[in-house]
């Protein structure tokens, strides 16, 4: 019998490969255990001679050429029952898995894993535990500050434009054409747009800045010391100098600071160690004292972020200080301004989120 019909063998397999549900092999397989035969030759219809000439040529030593295998090989294939057989291991090579050390590229066909996956470079087993603050916030107060800043949008409404928040020139004078938008009143820097808030935005702290100017530290560096154990002890972290940029005076009180000397400690908390050091203040050191209103209401900067702060006598009663409180001179140790920052982008949210945690605010209350 002649050999015929090629082109027509290639386009059927082409086809069935896009088109079949199952693997090309597997369905060739069940051809053969049902008795059909699988050799394209005995089906195809004859074309001309010299087509089937041109196309030997150009299909010789591909693997359209080969045979089918046996039935019995076909029967005998079963991988699992192999390796059940296998009496050794293979090389650890194929069990485990090197990521590689630098990272080439999207385009690169050997990528890192995530960096939670325990075979990545980056992994960090953790956390075990959560502090008690973070543990209610997740809880409790998210799904609490969820339903009070809930604001009901009907289906197809659409919002109007926001409108402008620069202020335009008028008119009065020629010299007013052409000039760019001035900025809102009182205020130098457009604050952040107000966000509908949902179950993806709900306002979260991300970040607590502990800071301490010292205005003794250009005279006497032993001021920069204490204030930076001081903040190290009550922290956890160690404290980062930093140095004044430009000179200035301050009139009412007669200080002078110089370029170029230290002026401030702060220190920067996040993670476990910043709800740690809020559920410190709030349970701890904020009801020891007495005189303390609370944090007050006016205090943010319009974008989410609320401060208050502690005088000297109050950073005495910090736990951590308190316990060696002879190894810090009493007339040294600074009073620390405490700014938390918030995913919120109003004070009226920021407010909210502070104060469901446990601190009062007093005053008129500005948002």
């Amino acid at each position: 019998m002649a050999p015929h019909g090629l082109t027509l063998r290639l386009q059927s397999r082409i086809i069935r490969l896009h088109r079949s549900p199952t693997p090309y092999g597997l369905s060739r397989i069940s051809r053969q255990a049902s008795g059909v035969s699988t050799n394209p030759l005995l089906s195809s219809p004859a074309t001309t001679p010299q087509a089937i000439s041109k196309q030997k040529a150009s299909l010789h030593g591909s693997s359209f050429t080969t045979p089918d295998p046996p039935e019995e090989v076909i029967k005998s294939f079963n991988p699992a029952e192999r390796a059940r057989r296998r009496t050794t291991q293979l090389p650890p090579s194929r069990y485990q898995f090197r990521p590689p050390k630098y990272y080439r590229g999207p385009l690169h066909p050997h990528q890192p894993p995530s960096p939670s996956d325990p075979a990545s470079r980056e992994f960090i087993p953790g956390p075990f535990s959560l502090p008690r603050l973070q543990q209610t916030y997740t809880s409790t107060l998210r799904p609490d500050l969820l339903t009070l800043c809930y604001q009901h949008i009907p289906y197809g409404y659409q919002a109007p434009p926001p409108p402008s928040r620069l202020r335009e020139w008028d008119n009065s004078s020629p010299y007013y054409k052409n000039r760019p938008l001035r900025a809102p009143r009182n205020a130098n820097n457009l604050s952040l747009l107000p966000r509908h808030i949902s179950f993806r935005n709900v306002p979260e702290i991300t970040r607590v800045t502990v800071s301490s100017m010292i205005k003794q530290a250009a005279e006497d560096s032993a001021y920069l010391h204490v204030a930076g154990m001081a903040l190290q002890a009550i922290t956890g972290v160690r404290a980062n100098v930093h140095i004044a940029r430009r000179a200035f005076t301050v009139n009412r009180t007669g200080f002078n600071q110089r370029k170029g000397k230290p002026i401030a400690v702060s220190c920067d908390l996040r993670g476990e160690m910043m709800y740690e050091f809020l559920a410190k203040v709030i349970e701890v050191v904020a009801p020891g004292v007495k005189e303390w209103k609370g944090v007050k209401g006016s205090s943010g900067d319009g974008s989410g972020n609320l401060g208050f702060g502690f005088r000297p006598e109050t950073v005495g009663s910090f736990p951590e200080i308190a316990v060696n409180y002879d190894s810090y001179p009493s007339k040294m140790i600074p009073g620390i301004d405490i700014i938390v920052h918030t995913t919120a982008t109003t004070d009226k949210h920021a407010r909210l989120l502070i104060a469901s945690m446990g601190v009062p605010f007093y005053g008129k209350h500005l948002n």
